[in-house]
């Protein structure tokens, strides 16, 4: 990847929680490069803005951010998967600490004191008078309050960028942060409506309902879906399945591997692919194990399933970590729709056994209201497929493992359709 700028700006050291997270998605990191070429097409493009990665639950984004910023000094940090993390107040609190020790190291004097607070809008303008050349401000308060105080930060920042130097904020995680806490309409964390020059943020979140995006900006705004590559997803994660098994240091034993190929994909091709794909099970002389293995996995795009696979390839159990995930997808589903129980577990029941699916052929199948469905299904947004056919929206659980794993989970007085 070609570093975004040839003057880097000095940054602060990331907190030492950001670090550990940057180094754990870094290791065994493989291509994604259609991405960074997105991301500094924009750059060039633009001169200032908002770029969003757009997608489902383990398809790598957390690992494209860690590594873009790996790859790129120079570049703002956060991480809202951390505990703590996903409030606004922490996020101003952590993100204009580092800004402003940018700021001085530019020679813009910042004094924090106890009384004097700046005054600005929600949507990021300065008040008129406000200093450009000295920053004052309640760093308790004013800084936590709304968007202000970082919005003149960026201003002041902005201003002694040298030409070819770029200010740029990512923030991994979006569809994590508590809103709760926030005026209703206001920002995700308060971000800026408007951007001074060579001001970026690039943001990675799961899927969403646009009008739900908590985002109202007037600066440019580009994002990039991952499942609009499927071809370059597939050949990422053939990529990082062979460098996975000619690594010294994973020791994969053939038998255990065809074992637990066989037991986890035999669902999915059974169900999902045209194309039949004989079990390695069957096979007299296994070969080589990279070469089956990545045959096994030559349809998929989701690096979480395919990593926690690999891990657990010499075990006799399904990877712990994958189980624990999808239970966090679960409690996820089940908190945004308790106002609608029981009905959402037997939308949720429907799911995993027919996909794809209208939203009037589960409603006919329930005898309820179309409309109380689509409520059910927009709140579970982040972990759907939704594809056109016939001018008609089909959904699906995002990943044929995470509906699996439902289906043996979901309470069994409703795993029966009801007709």
């Amino acid at each position: 990847m070609k570093p975004i700028a040839e003057n880097p700006i000095n940054i602060p050291r990331y907190p030492l929680e950001f670090q550990q997270i940057i180094t754990a998605k870094n290791q065994n990191f493989v291509g994604r490069e259609f991405v960074f070429a997105a991301i500094n097409k924009f750059l060039n493009q633009s001169d200032r803005g908002y770029f969003t990665i757009i997608g489902d639950p383990g398809i790598g984004k957390s690992a494209i951010l860690a590594h873009y910023v790996s790859q790129n000094p120079g570049i703002v940090y956060y991480n809202v998967e951390i505990t703590g993390k996903n409030r606004f107040e922490e996020f101003l609190t952590t993100i204009c600490t580092q800004l402003i020790e940018i700021a001085q190291n530019q020679g813009i004097k910042i004094s924090v004191e106890p009384v004097l607070s700046i005054s600005a809008s929600l949507d990021g303008t300065v008040a008129e008078g406000q200093s450009r050349n000295n920053l004052s401000a309640n760093f308790s308060d004013s800084t936590t309050e709304d968007s202000g105080f970082l919005s003149l930060l960026l201003q002041q920042i902005s201003g002694r960028l040298h030409p070819k130097q770029r200010l740029i904020i990512t923030i991994d995680g979006c569809d994590r942060i508590d809103i709760n806490n926030q005026p209703r309409g206001s920002n995700i964390f308060y971000l800026p409506r408007y951007l001074p020059e060579k001001v970026y943020f690039v943001l990675s979140r799961r899927p969403y309902l646009k009008e739900k995006s908590g985002l109202l900006i007037e600066t440019p705004a580009q994002s990039l879906d991952l499942s609009n590559y499927p071809e370059q997803n597939r050949a990422d994660i053939q990529e990082y399945i062979k460098n996975y098994l000619n690594e010294s240091s994973h020791s994969v034993d053939a038998s255990a591997a065809t074992l637990l190929l066989t037991e986890t994909l035999r669902e999915r091709e059974r169900q999902r692919r045209t194309r039949r794909v004989g079990s390695l099970s069957e096979q007299k002389n296994p070969g080589d194990v990279s070469l089956n293995m990545t045959q096994g996995f030559d349809d998929e795009t989701n690096f979480m399933y395919v990593k926690e696979i690999l891990t657990a390839i010499n075990e006799d159990i399904y990877p712990q970590n994958l189980q624990l995930y999808y239970q966090n997808h679960l409690e996820k589903m089940n908190l945004a729709t308790s106002k609608q129980q029981p009905m959402a577990l037997q939308v949720l029941n429907i799911l995993v056994q027919e996909q794809p699916i209208s939203i009037e052929a589960i409603a006919e199948t329930l005898d309820a209201d179309e409309y109380e469905i689509k409520v059910i299904l927009d709140k579970w947004r982040e972990f759907l497929h939704l594809e056109s056919i016939a001018a008609e929206i089909y959904y699906s659980v995002y990943h044929a493992s995470f509906r699996d794993w439902l289906r043996q989970h979901i309470e069994p007085k409703f795993l029966e359709p009801k007709f």
